[in-house]
């Protein structure tokens, strides 16, 4: 736990919630991070308190407004669920988010990259990814003893804390749930449901063409059933 700040004007201080910056920088890169925040927060729909974001502010120390990182998607078990602007670490109960996933533009450098590995260092994620999907590589921390520790081999890793596997043996990755079906994209997710409201069409349909035939022999023979 990130022990706190004490300081008088604590009350004073303005948490921004936005740099002004986009969310992403390409269509790519955007959706990579709607993908991964959209389907662990469907992972964990029916738990109350785990708390999924994606590109939002956290402040880890109370009363220092500069100490502040918006991981592309977190994840904060020990949380409940609902609407925040900015993830202050001391009004939830001292939890610093778990699992932080990042998504590589070009515009990320690799200074910028290692300042982040710092940051989440620091103050106690447990679990780190960076996902480059122009090159599709993949790289993973995973908290020890003295800190964050590199992950050697990353194809077919099974987040400890997600329970969520990676597979880096196509063309791009693939995540895959704990029940074994992948990780859908959005436009996925659309396409499997129109299917399903076209299968419930057909089926009601022919529900009825069933029930008017029913029908017909029940006028012309009676009520076969008795």
């Amino acid at each position: 736990m990130v022990s706190q700040i004490e300081s008088p004007n604590q009350s004073a201080v303005i948490y921004p919630e936005s740099d002004g910056k986009p969310m992403a920088d390409n269509t790519k890169q955007f959706r990579w991070i709607l993908a991964i925040q959209q389907n662990l927060n469907w992972m964990y729909t029916n738990d109350p308190n785990v708390f999924v974001a994606g590109d939002l502010f956290w402040y880890p120390v109370e009363g220092r407004n500069t100490i502040v990182t918006a991981p592309d998607v977190m994840v904060a078990f020990g949380r409940p669920k609902g609407d925040r602007g900015s993830y202050k670490q001391w009004e939830e109960e001292g939890i610093p988010p778990q699992v932080v996933f990042e998504i590589l533009s070009l515009s990320n450098s690799s200074i910028d990259m290692d300042k982040k590995l710092l940051f989440y260092e620091r103050y106690g994620i447990e679990e780190y990814y960076i996902y480059d999907p122009e090159k599709n590589t993949l790289d993973g921390w995973l908290r020890g003893e003295f800190g964050l520790d590199a992950l050697g081999s990353i194809d077919n890793w099974v987040s400890p804390r997600l329970n969520i596997r990676f597979d880096m043996s196509g063309d791009e990755l693939q995540i895959y749930r704990p029940d074994g079906n992948k990780f859908f994209s959005y436009v996925e997710i659309s396409q499997q449901l129109e299917q399903e409201r076209q299968r419930a069409e057909q089926a009601e349909q022919r529900l009825t063409e069933m029930e008017a035939m029913l029908r017909q022999y029940q006028e012309r023979f009676g009520d076969l059933s008795q």
